[in-house]
């Protein structure tokens, strides 16, 4: 498909099937491209995703002297010495969470000074629990507004043994620490502190990838990891299916009635939004209370199905949403509310989402703001499989982390009218 500035998905008005593979995860490839950046040697990342997120690491690593070479759309061939080099000019991330997250504290690796910028949506992005927690170890980090650019000037070495973080409003600050520690000149603990501890899924995706490539982890408390100085080496390493992409056809399958099958079960994911599907597979008789704080990713999903859902749903735990690629409570509320004056509302940071089955069939042309966010545009797409009008502003913003969404949908059989 061609760029286009507005997208209007046609309901196909039958159920879909097929098989669609979601793309590799997200999180998992940026995990792994990092640590083989960080490793001796040459790794194959095998799986991966390759779009714009995964594209702004790979190209920070380049600068830092590591080769990548990527044989064909699924695979990274990683190439390093063990160090990372200080880069000639500002590593640009645009707004990849987690490759900012991840690389500003890899920064404190760099014998030399690093700048970690971003773009708009980026310099709004809070970071500065990451580098309270890193200036804590004695690591000379800035971040003048609380949020990119961050100018870290590091030399391998830390002061301290024992760092403690919040963790509750991005679990990607731990797990930034934690992947620089294996690095260091010596041992590490970092300690979770807080209520409200998010996601701590994710950061068992770090340990296991960490291992992988042979560093030395281990969970000493439900809140604690003690990292040992062992710094990493080269591994072979596979990347499984994105499990926040794997939602959206989970819920076209069911919100269709369809078969689609993703040729990996929903019960193979390690990675904390597969359990999503268990909500999605009760539709339309999503509970009445959803609490976010440990699939935050498959929340979009989630509040635009209980749309067509047979009794309101609350979503709960989700502050954390408003500081993603945009205030995704915000974005949500404001779509729902589009297609219908009454579909939705926020009360706090939560989200309730009225449910009116009656939607489907009817024809509510509405405009939906993406924000610039992948995950807004293709969850308000799941609108336009049971109502007509629905048109996606910035459809082209998928390609952060699917960019074969539209296709993959298409092969489906569902059509488009493009509206540049």
């Amino acid at each position: 498909m061609t760029r286009t500035a507005k997208l209007t998905i046609i309901p196909p008005g039958k159920p879909l099937s097929g098989r669609a593979m979601p793309p590799g995860s997200k999180s998992i490839t940026n995990r792994a491209l990092l640590l083989a950046g960080l490793a001796k040697g040459t790794s194959r990342l095998t799986g991966a995703l390759e779009s714009d997120d995964t594209r702004y690491m790979a190209d920070a690593l380049r600068a830092m002297g590591v080769t990548i070479d990527e044989p064909d759309d699924t695979t990274f061939v990683v190439t390093g010495s063990g160090r990372l080099l200080p880069p000639k000019a500002p590593l640009f991330l645009g707004n990849a969470g987690t490759a900012t997250r991840f690389l500003t504290a890899a920064a404190a690796l760099v014998d030399g000074t690093v700048i970690v910028d971003g773009d708009e949506h980026m310099r709004k992005r809070p970071i500065g629990p990451l580098v309270d927690a890193m200036c804590a170890l004695g690591i000379d980090a800035t971040a003048e507004t609380g949020c990119p650019p961050v100018t870290v000037r590091g030399t391998g070495r830390f002061q301290a043994d024992r760092i403690r973080i919040d963790g509750g409003l991005s679990s990607q600050y731990v797990s930034a620490l934690l992947m620089m520690a294996a690095g260091g000149d010596r041992p590490v603990d970092i300690e979770l502190v807080g209520e409200d501890i998010g996601a701590l899924g994710y950061i068992d995706l770090t340990t296991a990838a960490m291992k992988a490539f042979g560093a030395k982890v281990e969970k000493t408390s439900p809140v604690t990891w003690r990292v040992e100085p062992t710094g990493y080496h080269a591994a072979d390493f596979i990347v499984e299916p994105d499990a926040s992409a794997a939602t959206y056809l989970w819920a076209a399958e069911v919100l269709t009635g369809g078969a689609i099958d993703l040729g990996v079960p929903a019960e193979a994911f390690s990675q904390p939004d597969a359990r999503a599907y268990d909500m999605i597979a009760r539709f339309p008789h999503l509970p009445a209370e959803i609490d976010g704080s440990q699939m935050q990713d498959a929340i979009p999903t989630l509040a635009v199905l209980a749309a067509f859902n047979e009794t309101p749903v609350r979503f709960v735990g989700i502050a954390n949403l408003r500081v993603k690629e945009c205030d995704r409570i915000r974005a949500l509320s404001t779509g729902l509310t589009r297609i219908d004056p009454n579909l939705a509302r926020e009360e706090g940071d939560d989200l309730i989402v009225q449910s009116d089955p009656a939607l489907a069939g009817k024809r509510l042309p509405a405009e939906i703001d993406s924000f610039a966010d992948h995950r807004i545009a293709m969850s308000f797409a799941l609108a336009g499989l049971k109502i007509a009008g629905i048109t996606i502003l910035d459809p082209d913003c998928v390609g952060k982390t699917f960019p074969a969404y539209w296709r993959t949908l298409a092969a489906l059989g569902v059509t488009y009218q493009d509206n540049d």
